[in-house]
């Protein structure tokens, strides 16, 4: 990750620190593995949550090699605008994560086979963690697989427990791997499968138009990857 970009990173953190929550990008080494879920072989459809300035945007894209769908999903407007610079093979969309399912659905997709998150679960509250989670859920193939960061020194924090717990009652399945020293600070990655489904779900085959527009969030731009 060049200084520019680390840069940047710090000067939206301090802009808006609750979305973005770190001063620093994320390591390659954490990238790395975070993102080996992502299959070299097929086409498949990988969701990244939280891309900031493309950190694991980048490993994916090497995974990939020019093979099936990335989309990234960028609240920050900025860091969307970076992205899709760095980045013109990837479809980036400007909007909240909470809305995936309309995300996919006005691009004629209807699940992900994995879902990567760089999100900061650490500052968000317990209702925003569980909206989150639950459009995960909704969009993630039973084949598929999510995962997610956390930071070791916090996690023994009540935020990071109850992400630890919503995951545990969410998939049948999650590893929490080892620690990854090389990242700053420390991380591990939590590595998530078989979701169960969820407990809310939107109305399925409503037309993006009538289900997309929510006055509280960003509303999505678009920005097709150049191919």
């Amino acid at each position: 990750m060049t200084v520019d970009h680390r840069s940047r990173f710090l000067r939206e953190f301090i802009r808006d620190p609750l979305t973005v929550a770190s001063v620093a990008p994320s390591s390659q080494a954490l990238a790395d593995v975070i993102v080996a879920s992502v299959p070299l072989t097929g086409d498949p459809v990988v969701v990244e949550l939280g891309p900031g300035t493309g950190a694991f945007t980048q490993a994916i894209q090497r995974r990939l090699a020019g093979r099936g769908h990335h989309l990234a999903v960028e609240i920050n407007e900025r860091f969307a605008d970076l992205l899709a610079a760095r980045f013109p093979g990837v479809d980036v969309a400007v909007a909240d994560a909470r809305d995936l399912r309309e995300i996919l659905t006005v691009r004629g997709l209807d699940r992900a086979d994995v879902i990567v998150s760089g999100l900061p679960w650490a500052a968000f509250t317990p209702g925003r963690q569980d909206d989150l989670l639950s459009a995960v859920t909704e969009v993630l193939a039973p084949h598929g697989a999510f995962t997610t960061f956390a930071y070791a020194h916090t996690r023994w924090m009540p935020p990071a427990r109850r992400l630890r717990h919503s995951l545990g009652a969410r998939f049948e399945e999650v590893v929490r791997g080892r620690t990854v020293w090389a990242n700053v600070p420390p991380a591990f990655v939590y590595s998530c499968r078989r979701p169960h489904l969820p407990a809310r779900r939107m109305t399925a085959g409503l037309a993006p138009h009538l289900s997309w527009h929510r006055p509280s969030r960003t509303p999505q731009i678009t920005r097709p990857p150049n191919r």
